[in-house]
């Protein structure tokens, strides 16, 4: 905790009245100092400062925040087909990249079914995903007719330009 003093006037610590306290050298009342810091820790503030006529003190303390050490959950059943890495993604010929940096969301509102769902069939121009840029919504249609066979974001995920969005065979 720390704890500053500043004389707020001219007037002696000795004007202060016939209040006994434990003062130290420095004329700091280091009861009055301990009662602030109780009353910090009670309260679960930070800083408290208070003005008199001849005595200004601020008493603050560093909270340091619990850090919460939560386990990993257990892998659950291995997936049939796992989705191609990014690596795997981005060679493939079908793949379809963002056209720009933003938010996805895969259906037209939350809640709302997606617009595609993988195994469906896609036709050029069908919007297939929304991404979201500067609070505008724009519609991502798909280049060409096809079979959809990996969606490779998922819904509320920031993109980059250029990054795999899909794969259309």
């Amino acid at each position: 905790m720390a704890a500053s003093r500043q004389p707020a006037s001219d007037k002696p610590a000795s004007d202060k009245g016939s209040k006994k306290s434990e003062m130290s050298k420095s004329g700091v009342d280091q009861e009055l100092i301990r009662q602030l810091a109780a009353l910090l820790t009670e309260t679960d503030l930070s800083e408290i400062e208070i003005e008199t006529d001849n005595l200004k003190l601020r008493v603050a303390r560093q909270i340091s925040q619990a850090v919460a050490h939560v386990p990993a959950p257990a892998p659950s059943a291995p997936v049939a087909a796992a989705a191609p890495t990014p690596a795997e993604a981005a060679s493939h010929p079908g793949t379809v990249t963002s056209p720009m940096v933003g938010t996805v969301y895969l259906a037209p509102e939350p809640g709302a079914p997606v617009f595609i769902q993988p195994g469906s069939s896609v036709t050029e121009g069908q919007t297939v995903l929304i991404i979201e840029a500067m609070k505008t919504m724009n519609h991502i249609p798909a280049p060409r007719s096809g079979k959809l066979t990996a969606v490779l974001v998922e819904d509320g995920q920031p993109v980059e330009f250029a990054e795999a969005l899909f794969i259309i065979e």
